[in-house]
């Protein structure tokens, strides 16, 4: 049965070196007959990395695409931005968050309009879930149940890491959703960090440590909890009662090669919009229908939360987000809202 989908991470340090040190290690993916030309790089955050795969194979499969190779480099959201205004080469990037694009903007390495696309500049999407143990034993069901004394959590580190803004951000507005007072939603993050035991450098780290058997509870994506099952990890997932939409932009790059923009087209179509429905992702576009394995219920993968969060609507858009919450006080500015919490909690790294 096919259903029409809604739109909208002494071991731990191990394992979170490991999986860092293969996810920021450039690597080639192609399977058509090259041109001549250069391969198209593709920069994304580290999530991506298995997603990407079907999906090059698609394009390959075009007209667009049948001459194109693909080099790619993947790892934390704000790492992988940073690198590309370092000079990085990249074609195409595929960031977690609107803010490690907009560097780039500011950089003059990506337009301005960038956003003015059908989807405004978003190519995939998801929301934010709990990760839990096969059987869910500590019955972890809402944000309240996180902050119970003995429950052990693993989330990404939001100074690299755009899956750790998203789910850090989705535990503060659960409360001013339910009417709570911003200093309500300020003390109930610092609570959820105190039972933080691990902040991994990027999602799939952070995936990796809890998935070697860290934690009680992962704070993740849903497609990062998808993936987990259909790699026969033993984990379940719970979509919160208030969850935040996760939307995650794609650009080209000012001096992207012309199968770039081919490229970025061909993800916006539905071939590709499924294949990232098949890796968990809620689609972008409307009309795009597939059963999910992995998905609690695999012919209605992506129902609606009871009540789903926007960065747009519930915290004024990323623009004032990033500095209201993740300032990191350069050039002796205040700190924002998450850094100052994490330093009094003494939960940095």
């Amino acid at each position: 049965m096919k259903t029409q989908l809604k739109t909208g991470r002494g071991r731990i340090a191990l394992a979170a070196a490991v999986v860092g040190l293969l996810a920021t290690t450039a690597c080639s993916a192609s399977s058509g007959a090259s041109s001549g030309n250069d391969p198209l790089s593709v920069v994304g955050y580290s999530v991506l990395e298995a997603a990407n795969k079907p999906v090059f194979e698609d394009f390959e499969d075009t007209d667009a695409g049948k001459d194109v190779t693909f080099k790619t480099s993947y790892g934390a959201s704000g790492d992988q931005s940073r690198a590309v205004a370092g000079g990085l080469d990249a074609d195409y990037v595929h960031f977690s968050l609107e803010t490690d694009v907009t560097r780039l903007v500011d950089a003059g390495l990506v337009g301005k309009d960038w956003k003015d696309g059908p989807t405004k500049g978003i190519v995939t999407s998801s929301v934010v879930v709990f990760v839990v143990r096969e059987g869910n034993p500590k019955n972890i069901r809402t944000w309240d149940d996180l902050v119970e004394p003995g429950v052990e959590i693993i989330t990404p580190n939001p100074g690299s890491s755009g899956s750790a803004r998203w789910n850090i951000l989705a535990g503060y507005g659960h409360v001013t959703a339910d009417g709570g007072t911003e200093e309500e939603a300020t003390e109930y993050t610092r609570k959820l960090l105190e039972n933080t035991i691990a902040l991994p450098g990027s999602g799939r780290e952070a995936t990796t440590a809890f998935t070697s058997g860290n934690g009680d509870v992962l704070l993740s994506y849903e497609n990062e909890a998808i993936l987990a099952r259909q790699n026969g990890e033993a984990v379940d997932y719970i979509i919160p009662p208030e969850t935040l939409l996760i939307e995650n932009p794609g650009a080209v790059t000012t001096d992207a090669q012309p199968a770039a923009q081919s490229f970025l087209d061909f993800l916006l179509g539905p071939v590709a919009q499924e294949e990232y429905a098949k890796s968990g992702f809620r689609p972008v576009i409307d009309g795009v229908a597939t059963e999910v394995e992995g998905a609690n219920d695999p012919a209605d993968p992506f129902p609606t939360p009871g009540t789903l969060l926007t960065i747009d609507d519930d915290f004024g858009g990323w623009a004032d987000a990033a500095t209201k919450f993740f300032a990191d006080g350069e050039d002796g500015g205040a700190l924002g809202i998450i850094p100052q919490l994490q330093q009094d909690t003494g939960k940095t790294a």
